[in-house]
């Protein structure tokens, strides 16, 4: 029988491997910037649960909610103070409860951040390991005697001295923080500690949650004999990079299996995302693949590296990204998982700037057909797409002009290291208009009005201005909008099987413009093809595929300037061809 003219749910059922994650498409949202219902200038979840109408039509199944514990709020939630309360900001367990039963019932799943690399100096473990060396809770985190002597030099990414070793004069003694001073890392070689944390894991999905984001998951596992790292070791061993020596901890996927045996099994249904920063392609099977029984997907960072210059901190590199290093990079990771295990690809999120600013162009002529370009990229590839929320309008980089208008972490400690380096401040500040986290932590646009719709106040953090013109209520009513556009994506992806099982296969890798590539499920076949650019570019589909058939069935723009195989593709458009 061909397949092509199987019904979707026959062709599901022959797939090997199948998985609901696998198939769904994920949905970011910051629930701080997302919605506010009581007028403080955050957001909240009765403000989020207001919204789940919007959520449901969107079409996505699975939400990824930033966290939302108990928490001092010095990284915005990624210090948390209790793992098994809400944070009184954003509501109460009866609000969580609602969203749970809110999301389920609209057939969406929930994904909880998961922190625990490191916890709130102000969580009660911490507290009292502080308190004096011989405390019950001490081993809950990595201390240093100072009668040792200055601890073996550590970078923290969050410190103004960029020293991740903090001393405490209550004990005389140096703890650990690769983030801030206010995250101590957790000491995962405690058997205690991690029982704690497989205990609270636990806590939430008996509460019906559907799996976990792991942050920073590469982390946990710290060699204790604290070897010292010289400047040429990590130079040549780990690109200058710590967290490269960070994701090597010697008992990492002990720990993963050992949560997978003590939590993860008893909730076969249940799935997890791993943050994992510092591995290579190489590494990251070890841990997804099936066989190994640790974690479902992970995402990497090595796509967030491209179009930045070699100096500076984030600075953008003049002659942008290189579309050919792009392709490359992309297909090697679908590759890794082309015969096993499963990855996610994304092009922002909370910790990245816009995926319009960065990747498209945020000019008004080419934010719109780029906007839908990078969308046609995400919902197209062999890989599960995690969307963050606002980039289903194209919502672009505020691009902030001082150091005072910023609220993240990350901008502040770097500033401040930077300035006691004698470094050049003002030109970080340009910089961080294109490559600051805080880019895409501006609230959400949802209408024209003063706030956008996202409070009645003043924002914890300034609106885009852009909100006049790009927002959710003005995207609703207009067919050709980015956010219609992602709807009919996803629906898409949906109705196309190939588009999530299909083979992946690259063509055209050194054109500079154009991005062109199938997607193949038995005789089933789709061809992508992107053009990455400003400029008008005439484009001959490549001679292989000349003895199919193409139809169209997805164009970012109303028209299609072709000539049987010759294309002239306008910028930034994106085509989409049923191959028979």
């Amino acid at each position: 029988m061909d397949c092509k003219k199987l019904p979707n749910k026959q062709l599901r059922m022959q797939i090997k491997d199948k998985e609901w994650w696998k198939e769904t498409v994920i949905y970011q949202i910051y629930p701080r910037s997302f919605k506010d219902s009581n007028g403080d200038g955050i957001g909240d979840l009765p403000g989020l649960i207001s919204k789940l109408d919007y959520i449901q039509n969107l079409g996505i199944g699975l939400v990824w909610l930033n966290p939302i514990y108990a928490s001092p709020n010095d990284d915005n939630g990624y210090d948390i103070s209790n793992y098994e309360a809400i944070s009184p900001t954003f509501g109460t367990i009866a609000d969580f409860n609602a969203l749970l039963i809110g999301l389920h019932a609209r057939g969406i799943k929930l994904l909880m951040d998961l922190v625990v690399n490191h916890t709130s100096d102000e969580h009660p473990w911490f507290v009292e390991s502080r308190k004096s060396r011989d405390n019950s809770f001490r081993d809950y985190y990595h201390w240093w005697p100072a009668e040792k002597g200055k601890p073996p030099m550590r970078y923290s990414f969050f410190d103004k001295k960029g020293d991740a070793w903090q001393y405490d004069p209550a004990t005389e003694s140096y703890y650990l923080h690769y983030f801030s001073n206010k995250q101590p890392d957790l000491n995962w070689e405690n058997p205690k500690v991690r029982q704690e944390i497989y205990q609270m894991m636990c806590f939430w999905l008996d509460k019906g949650i559907d799996g976990y984001r792991l942050d920073a998951i590469s982390y946990i596992s710290k060699d204790t004999s604290w070897p010292v790292i010289s400047k040429k070791e990590l130079k040549e061993k780990y690109d200058n990079d710590w967290s490269y020596f960070y994701a090597k901890g010697p008992k990492l996927h002990e720990y993963l299996h050992e949560m997978n045996r003590e939590v993860l099994s008893k909730y076969p249904d249940a799935v997890t995302i791993a943050e994992t920063p510092g591995i290579e392609k190489e590494e990251a099977l070890q841990f997804v693949h099936e066989d190994r029984q640790e974690l479902h997907m992970l995402y990497h960072f090595k796509g967030m590296g491209l179009g930045y210059a070699k100096e500076g901190f984030k600075r953008p590199d003049p002659n942008g990204y290189s579309l050919p290093e792009f392709k490359k990079l992309y297909t090697e990771w679908n590759d890794v998982f082309a015969k096993e295990g499963w990855g996610t690809i994304y092009l922002g999120n909370h910790d990245q700037p816009r995926m319009l600013s960065r990747w498209g162009n945020d000019a008004p002529e080419f934010r719109v057909p780029s906007s839908k370009l990078l969308m046609t990229f995400l919902l197209t590839m062999r890989a599960s797409p995690i969307f963050y929320n606002g980039d289903e309008l194209g919502m672009a980089n505020i691009k902030f002009e001082s150091i005072q208008e910023y609220r993240d972490i990350e901008t502040l400690y770097m500033y401040h290291y930077l300035q006691a380096q004698k470094e050049d401040v003002e030109r970080f500040i340009k910089d961080q208009q294109f490559g600051a986290r805080d880019n895409s932590r501006t609230p959400f646009q949802w209408d024209a009005t003063d706030c956008a719709g996202f409070t009645t106040c003043e924002p914890w953090i300034r609106v885009n201005a852009d909100h006049k013109f790009i927002n959710q209520e003005a995207q609703d009513v207009d067919g050709n909008s980015p956010l219609n556009y992602f709807r009919h994506l996803v629906q898409l992806r949906k109705d196309h099987l190939e588009l999530i099982y299909g083979e992946y296969k690259l063509y055209d890798p050194a054109h500079i413009n154009i991005y062109t590539y199938t997607r193949t499920l038995e005789k089933t076949s789709t061809l992508i093809i992107l053009n990455f650019s400003d400029d008008l570019v005439p484009y001959t589909i490549p001679k292989e595929l000349h003895k199919k058939q193409f139809q169209l069935i997805s164009n970012n723009e109303t028209s299609l300037q072709q000539n049987g195989h010759e294309l002239n593709l306008l910028p930034w458009q994106a085509l989409i061809f049923k191959l028979k």
